[in-house]
């Protein structure tokens, strides 16, 4: 309502605007798939090896070896390639739930201060009693493999009760540990329930917690609670609120509410307790426990189904919540219908992002070229490229493994980015080197590469005394155009978001020609600078009145045309040699 002005005056109002919407998770590269504990189908955002170990894991005991999935060992290749930033998604299978919660009772028969609930879904946090599967322990051994524990994964003790302050002191214990030989995984001292403090816990450990939500088919993570999690185990949840009322005047005795109930009485009492009761292992249970890398087919990868990967792409497909550049799921092979389905939808949500491309495999281990080729064929989109053959590693436990492309290829794009730019050819002696890679599945002849890059399926190849390179850059497009180059679909993409940020500043603005000059003064130099870092030939921005006449004013719109001439790689060398007579002269 609007306020009356009578007399002649100044009237100061207000209006906040101050609200900072939260950013979009920004990385280089989206890979999905199992991992050995984490977040599920919630995308997080890794800077290095180790943060990715220290959240997913690495290697699980599966009877009696150790096996790694192939989402580590991309995770692992891409940061030693020089990337700087991926999102990584946990794929699981079955019902996977959080262990039961823990009711820390309270000093005497009064409400209960608070409730923990473990992060973590699957066994990790879990009772798998009367199972030979060593996979319950929660904390890891220096080589990443999971300690194995008791029923109980995970242990919680209350310590250090003092009435007079109104504090308390939590322990986060491993399972496997007793009372005798306590082994700490996190420490938090000088706890209260007191809103006001700066010790209160639910601000101090965090209360948040994460689920999956849909909306209209599209899959998102909602959070409910304040307060960031900063435990790496447990979140706290029902608190009963207390303030320091019940402290009597004098600082230090204990008073009451005023109903009788005195803060002592509402502190939790030195107790211990556990989590235990949740639901899923990291892998498919019963006779397919061991299923691991190294088993793909139709039916099972890693323990996993086609299937559940649909939500975590689905999720992945919001590009207002997550920015990244490429996208892979490693175990998912074209040629089996169940995977099929999820790739497709894999590609299409990088075709309708527009701002991204989909590493994917055609074939699984022991297929020929002509199964290559076959399934390849059945594809097409610029948005898509594919690899082959399969490729021999060193997995964290030091045992060789047998890998498909896209574990690899995503690393490839990150080093291109890093040495040069997007618009150069992750391929080739120079940015298409294998240095993580001992050996392909199969030498490929001259024929062969061939065969394969005709069919736009990217080659790797060996060459004494050069390893083994990336040799091919070809998507999956099968209309010939500069667009069936990775590196021409990677600088449209780069132009696209670089050139739709600066527009969107323009939303909302007069529709002037100052406004179409701030754009230009933005877009030019910046297309010149692509020009000087050899990415484009030429450019041309119109943005003017022969586009933008009356009528496209009236309604509400600005049009820009951008016209570019991308550069074009060297894939083919000609040599010409002319042997002439003795004492012949050269000529100019």
């Amino acid at each position: 309502m609007a306020e009356t002005l009578i007399s002649p005056g100044v009237l100061a109002r207000e209006n906040d605007i101050s609200f900072i919407a939260p950013a979009a998770i920004e990385a280089g590269a989206a890979i999905l798939g199992p991992t050995v504990k984490g977040p599920v189908e919630e995308p997080v955002k890794v800077t290095s090896y180790g943060q990715y170990q220290n959240i997913f894991g690495t290697v699980f005991t599966s009877g009696s070896t150790k096996q790694e999935f192939l989402t580590s060992i991309a995770v692992k290749s891409y940061f030693n390639q020089g990337g700087t930033s991926m999102l990584v998604t946990r794929v699981v299978t079955g019902s996977f739930g959080v262990a039961s919660n823990s009711t820390i009772s309270a000093a005497d028969s009064g409400t209960a201060p608070f409730t923990l609930a473990t992060l973590g879904k699957g066994a990790i946090f879990n009772n798998i009693t009367g199972s030979t599967y060593n996979e319950v322990g929660y904390d890891e051994n220096s080589d990443g493999s999971l300690v194995s524990g008791s029923s109980d994964n995970l242990r919680w003790e209350i310590v250090n009760q003092d009435t007079a302050a109104g504090t308390f002191g939590l322990l986060i214990r491993r399972g496997d540990d007793n009372s005798k030989n306590k082994i700490i995984l996190e420490t938090w001292n000088d706890l209260s329930l007191d809103p006001n403090s700066e010790n209160y816990i639910e601000s101090v450990i965090g209360n948040q917690s994460k689920s999956k939500a849909v909306d209209n088919g599209q899959y998102y993570i909602t959070t409910t609670g304040e307060y960031v999690n900063r435990s790496k185990y447990i979140r706290v949840s029902g608190v009963a609120r207390q303030t320091l009322d019940y402290v009597g005047n004098d600082g230090l005795t204990v008073g009451t509410d005023g109903s009788g109930n005195s803060f002592s009485g509402s502190l939790p009492s030195n107790q211990s307790g556990s989590f235990h009761g949740g639901t899923g292992n990291n892998v498919v249970g019963g006779s397919t426990r061991d299923k691991y890398f190294g088993d793909i087919n139709g039916t099972d990868t890693q323990g996993l189904t086609g299937a559940c990967y649909a939500d975590a792409i689905s999720i992945l497909g919001n590009q207002d919540e997550y920015v990244y550049n490429i996208i892979s799921a490693p175990g998912l092979i074209y040629e089996f219908g169940d995977h099929k389905t999820q790739l497709d939808s894999i590609i299409s949500t990088a075709e309708s992002r527009g701002d991204a491309i989909a590493v994917i495999d055609v074939q699984n281990y022991g297929a020929t070229v002509a199964n290559v080729t076959g399934t390849a064929a059945t594809l097409n989109s610029s948005y898509t490229a594919t690899y082959w053959p399969w490729l021999q590693t060193l997995s964290s436990n030091g045992k060789t493994v047998w890998i498909p492309a896209s574990v690899i290829i995503p690393g490839v794009y990150a080093f291109t980015d890093s040495a040069a730019a997007p618009w150069f050819a992750p391929a080739g002696l120079t940015r298409g080197g294998l240095g993580d890679v001992i050996q392909a599945e199969r030498k490929l002849t001259r024929s062969q590469r061939d065969t394969l890059y005709n069919a736009n399926v990217n080659p790797i190849a060996t060459f004494p005394g050069s390893g083994i390179s990336v040799f091919g850059q070809k998507t999956l497009q099968k209309k010939k155009s500069a667009l069936d180059r990775v590196n021409v679909r990677r600088l449209l993409i780069d132009l696209k978001k670089f050139l739709g940020d600066t527009a969107k500043q323009l939303v909302f603005e007069q529709n002037t020609i100052a406004t179409r000059n701030s754009f230009l003064a933005t877009v030019n130099p910046y297309l010149e600078s692509v020009v000087q870092r050899q990415g484009l030939y030429a450019y041309r921005v119109v943005m003017d009145d022969t586009n933008n006449t009356p009528d496209t004013i009236d309604r509400n719109q600005l049009i820009g045309q951008v016209f570019i001439q991308p550069a074009k790689t060297v894939e083919f060398v000609v040599l010409d040699f002319t042997i002439e007579p003795t004492g012949a002269t050269f000529g100019a």
